[in-house]
Order: structure tokens, then sequence, then C-alpha cells
């Protein structure tokens, strides 16, 4: 009898404090921390300690983290996006109004952040009708990615917001 013994990764929740805290076997969860819970403080962190993870694939709701003052309002224009990507990548949709209108593409790729220069995942909006845009994601638990959105100003980036997909 032959037996394989086989490393099993075991996830554990991540708790960064006053509530904020991701669960590794519940996304609606994590978001909602992300969301609700979750400084920019330790969104910071959360994003620094995520590994790239794998590239979304399909549709994936989205949700502004920060700044608060825009997660009542952005729901009316921004609702996620839709990747057409393999394991190297590939492009994405963004996901418009409640009618889920597919518009403004993007380039999907691995990438360094511009964050910590670590791996993550890049959508660059070069072909959109806003190339200054460019997102970058890691996934945080399993099925939720945290990411930045930047604007490409005088050869460098300014943060515009944080957003979750899942």
């Amino acid at each position: 009898m032959l037996v394989l013994l086989v490393p099993v990764l075991a996830h554990a929740d991540a708790d960064y404090g006053n509530g904020c805290v991701l669960f590794s076997d519940n996304t609606s969860a994590t978001v909602d921390s992300l969301r609700l819970r979750c400084g920019p403080a330790q969104q910071d962190a959360i994003y620094r300690d995520a590994p790239r993870g794998n590239v979304p694939i399909g549709a994936k709701d989205g949700w502004v983290a920060s700044p608060r003052e825009m997660q009542s309002w952005t729901p009316l224009v921004w609702i996620g996006k839709d990747f057409y990507t393999g394991p190297g990548g590939g492009y994405l949709l963004n996901r418009l109004t409640a009618a889920g209108i597919e518009a403004w593409p993007a380039n999907v790729f691995p990438g360094s952040s511009v964050v910590d220069g670590r791996p993550a995942w890049v959508l660059d909006y070069a072909p959109s009708p806003t190339p200054q845009l460019y997102d970058e994601i890691r996934e945080v638990t399993p099925g939720v990615w945290f990411g930045y959105s930047w604007m490409r100003q005088g050869g460098g980036f300014v943060q515009q917001l944080s957003f979750i997909l899942s």
C-alpha cells in the first residue's frame, strides 16, 4: 500500500482589530468587514499581507471600500467587473448601472504593485476612454479581491479609491 502525504494549507480567519476580520470561508462576511469595519490603515495592511492570488474569472460584484463617502452613490454607476481571463490574465469589462452594461475595458496581467512592488494583478485601462486609470488587486481570501484605483499623473500615480470584488 502506497500512502502519499500531501501538505494541506489551512486558511484561518485573520483579525485586524476592531471588527475588521477576513473570514476564510465566508466571502459575504469578508466583503462586509472590508466595507464597513476596516479602516484605511487596516485595508492597507490587508493588501500588503495578501499574495497576488488567483486571477478573477467571470462576473465579480464590486464595492468601493474607501473613501466611504462614495459607497452610497457608486452603485448607481458601477456594480462590478466581468473578467475574461485565464491563468495568465486577459481582459475585463466594467459593469455599469443596475442594467449591468459592459463598458470600460482593461487589460488584466500579472505585474508589480504601486503600493509595495510585490506581485499583484494589474488592471490597465490603456485601451479604454480613460487610459490614465490603473487598478491593481490581490486575492485577500478565496474569492475576494481587494485593490486600489490609481490615476496616472505626472509620471507617477495618485490613489483615487480602494475597492472590493467578489
